[in-house]
This record gives structure tokens, C-alpha cells and sequence, in this order.
């Protein structure tokens, strides 16, 4: 075949081929890198999605690690405060003082005379002496005034339940005031009163006796001073409790109770700065420690113990 011929073009390229050949590789190439950016695209694409799951990560693990560095700070405080308070709780048991125990209850006066009432006796003697006593043993054992029943003549008891009978002194300690009868006859029912201890001044004080003839007579006060003296017909005695619960003549060895009905004195004086025997406001008790054989104060020798 002749390459110039006809058959050439036909053979191998028709005119315009060169056009459509060298267009087709352009094209070709325009697809070709249209498909690079699409995959591009799609690489760079991934790339973000990757970059994203890559920050989600991050992000998480991140906020697990403030929150576990959030519990270790939350749990260091609570053992650092509960220590504290643990601290504080046992510094405050160890300098706390103990409570101090309750005092006894007063009781109301009315409550009061009824519990010792039945203790309290009348005695007169066939010379014209009048006073109190208060039985102080289950034996029916009588404390009272010395000067009550110093005077001589026959000693009469009267009892609450009415029960009278004679008596005789026991034991007699002049220098205090103080003396025990032996009653010859008891009550049915022999009532002891309960016998305390010291007092202190403004205590609340309760006197019951027989002023002046009438029976169980109550009064109330408060101790007004201590280890006061005073003259008496019988001489000075000292150590005594002074009150203002009203007492007159016949008064004398009846007790005086403390506000729980507990016999802390025994009557036995009463200021008398118009010499007439009436109550000025201030009454003396020889102290029960001292009635029953304590000490009663210088050259005032010892009382009985019962």
C-alpha cells in the first residue's frame, strides 16, 4: 500500500483523529484527575474522620483524666477532714470534764413535813419545861435539847400517833446542849428521821417543833451563818448554825432539815435582844455532826454517838 494514499488515512487516522485522539487523553486526563480529586477528596475526607475519631479519643481520655485526678483530690480531702475530725473529737473527750453529779431534789415543804412529822415528838416535864425531840433510832431513841429536861421533874413524850409515855435522859452533854431520852413506852410504828450532814450558808431550811404548846409547827428559812456562838442560860456555845426560820419557846430539840427532810441541826437557842422570848429573826442549831459526837467546838466536849 502506498503510505500516501488514499488507504493511509483510512489505514491509520481519519482527519480530525488527531483532534479526537489528542482531546481523548485530555479528557482521559481531566477524568483522570477529577477521579485524584474525588480521591483526594475522599482521602482528605477520611483524613477528617480519622482526625475526628483521633480528637474523640483524646477528648475522653482527657475527661478520664480530670475525673480520676478529681477523685483522688475528693477522696484526699475526706480522709484529711475525717481525720481532723477524728482529732478534734478525741482533743475534746480528752479535755472534757466529767458533769457533775445532780443534787437532790428539794422537796415541797408539804412533802417535807409529811415525811418527818411522824419523827417528831412533844415533851414537857412535871417542872413546866417545854420543848421537841426528834427520834433518831429504830429502838425509839430521842435527841433533843439538853435544857429541855435539865430542870428535873418527870419527863413526858408524846409520839405523832398520840401514843404518850414517860422518859428518862439517856445521856446528857451540857456543854452542847444536847441530850437522848429513853422513851418507857414505843408507837406502834417507830419512825426514825434520817440524819445528814453540814449546810451552807443561804441553804433552804425547814424547822419543825412545838413553839409555844402547839403541835408540830413548821417553818421555813435559810442558813444565814455558821460557827456562830451565843449566850444561853446554860453558858456560850459555839460552832452553831444560825437561821431565820421562825422558832420560839418550845421549839428547842426539835431538828432542822435541809430541803430534802434530812435532820442537819437540833434547835436549841434563839436570839432574844428585848429578854421576852420572842422570835427576833434569828435562830441557832447545834450541827447534827456535832450532836451525834463530832467535833463541837473548843471546850465544848463530844456528843453521843447513837
Amino acid at each position: 500500500m502506498d503510505p500516501a494514499g488514499p488507504e493511509r488515512l483510512r489505514g491509520f487516522r481519519a482527519p480530525g483523529a488527531d483532534v479526537a485522539i489528542s482531546s481523548a487523553p485530555s479528557s482521559a486526563q481531566g477524568q483522570a484527575e477529577r477521579s485524584g480529586s474525588t480521591q483526594a477528596s475522599a482521602t482528605g475526607g477520611g483524613d477528617q474522620i480519622i482526625r475526628r475519631g483521633r480528637h474523640g479519643w483524646l477528648w475522653a481520655l482527657s475527661a478520664a483524666g480530670v475525673l480520676v485526678v478529681a477523685m483522688v483530690i475528693i477522696a484526699a480531702l475526706a480522709f484529711k477532714l475525717g481525720s481532723g475530725s477524728a482529732t478534734s473529737a478525741n482533743r475534746t473527750l480528752a479535755t472534757a470534764t466529767p458533769t457533775p453529779a445532780a443534787t437532790a431534789t428539794p422537796l415541797p415543804v408539804i412533802d417535807l413535813y409529811r415525811q418527818v412529822v411522824p419523827s417528831v415528838v412533844l415533851i414537857t416535864t412535871s417542872k413546866g419545861s417545854l420543848g421537841s425531840g426528834v427520834i433518831v433510832t429504830d429502838t425509839g431513841t430521842v435527841l433533843t435539847a439538853h435544857h429541855v429536861v435539865s430542870g428535873g421533874g418527870d419527863i413526858s413524850i408524846v409520839f405523832a400517833d398520840g401514843t404518850k409515855t414517860s422518859g428518862t435522859i439517856a445521856a446528857a452533854y451540857p456543854k452542847i446542849d444536847i441530850a437522848t431520852l429513853t422513851p418507857k413506852k414505843l408507837p406502834e410504828v417507830v419512825v426514825p428521821a434520817t440524819l445528814g450532814g453540814g449546810v451552807a450558808v443561804g441553804s433552804d431550811v425547814v424547822a419543825i417543833g412545838n413553839p409555844l404548846g402547839l403541835r408540830d409547827s413548821t417553818t421555813t428559812g435559810v442558813v444565814s451563818g455558821l460557827n456562830r456562838t451565843t449566850k444561853t442560860s446554860v453558858g456560850a456555845l459555839s460552832g452553831l448554825i444560825q437561821f431565820d426560820a421562825a422558832v420560839n419557846p418550845g421549839s428547842s430539840g426539835g431538828p432542822l432539815l435541809n430541803a430534802q427532810g434530812i435532820v442537819v441541826g437540833v434547835v436549841v437557842s434563839i436570839a432574844d435582844p428585848g429578854d421576852d422570848e420572842a422570835f427576833a429573826g434569828i435562830g441557832f442549831a447545834v450541827p447534827i455532826g456535832s450532836a451525834l459526837g463530832g467535833d463541837s467546838g473548843p471546850g465544848h466536849g463530844r456528843g453521843p454517838r447513837l
